[in-house]
């Protein structure tokens, strides 16, 4: 994997957390800030082995890491990680909610309508919530009790381009409602946590992760149409 970090930029010293980072945007973003200096967290909900090759990889560019397993529906096993994540490194500086429940390949995507919304609302709303309070409480804490506030600690929600505009068929209205609701949350906690913790949401568009290279020939081609680089957009442009 090549960085994308510019080099005036640097996490040298950082403390990081990124949730669901055993592959697709979640690796990409946990390998670029080791790259440009943080310590990180790797979580997966129950892939140990892709998580510890991602972990082998912040290794190697000389960064502390530490690899926790969770399934984010479970609000006990949710404040568990939280507490254990904090811990890690005494401390958080950047939290990234990018744990996503995959309802498009293997066995879920023959699950019903309600099903897989159920499935994502515990995960993608609930779980991002959940920990979005519970970790941005600490850093309020923290923050407030600090002598620098050259560097506010930084929670990074990860929403959807469409959620905003809409898209016909199950998945529009299935993710549209789902990653509307944490871009909705995340504006609001941003009030609540000011003016100590700085909190934003990123809204990806069309990214190439597991369900792109199953993607039917029209998605593929309707990705690259509507994508204004022509192409899919990876997770390393995330």
């Amino acid at each position: 994997m090549t960085t994308h970090v510019p080099s005036s930029m640097t996490l040298a010293g950082c403390r990081a957390v990124v949730t669901g980072s055993s592959s697709g945007i979640g690796r990409a973003i946990a390998w670029e800030f080791a790259a440009s200096g943080a310590n990180v967290v790797i979580h997966a909900g129950r892939r140990r082995e892709r998580a510890e090759q991602v972990a082998e990889e912040v290794r190697a560019l000389g960064r502390e890491v530490r690899v926790l397993l969770c399934d984010l529906a479970d609000p006990d096993a949710a404040e568990t990680f939280a507490a254990d994540a904090w811990s890690t490194f005494g401390g958080v500086d950047i939290w990234v909610n990018n744990a996503g429940a995959d309802v498009l390949t293997g066995e879920a995507a023959r699950w019903s309508f309600d099903d897989k919304l159920q499935r994502l609302w515990q995960v993608d709303v609930l779980g991002t919530m959940r920990l979005s309070r519970t970790i941005g409480e600490r850093m309020k804490q923290a923050a407030a009790t600090s002598n620098d506030d050259r560097k506010l600690p930084a929670i990074l929600n990860v929403g959807w381009d469409q959620a905003t505009q809409g898209m016909a068929g199950d998945s529009g209205e299935m993710f549209g409602t789902i990653k509307g609701a944490v871009m909705a949350f995340t504006k609001s906690l941003a009030q609540t946590l000011a003016p100590h913790v700085r909190v934003n949401c990123l809204a990806p568009g069309w990214i190439r992760t597991a369900w792109g290279d199953e993607a039917s020939t029209y998605w593929r081609t309707r990705a690259e149409r509507e994508s204004l680089l022509g192409r899919w957009g990876t997770p390393e442009d995330v």
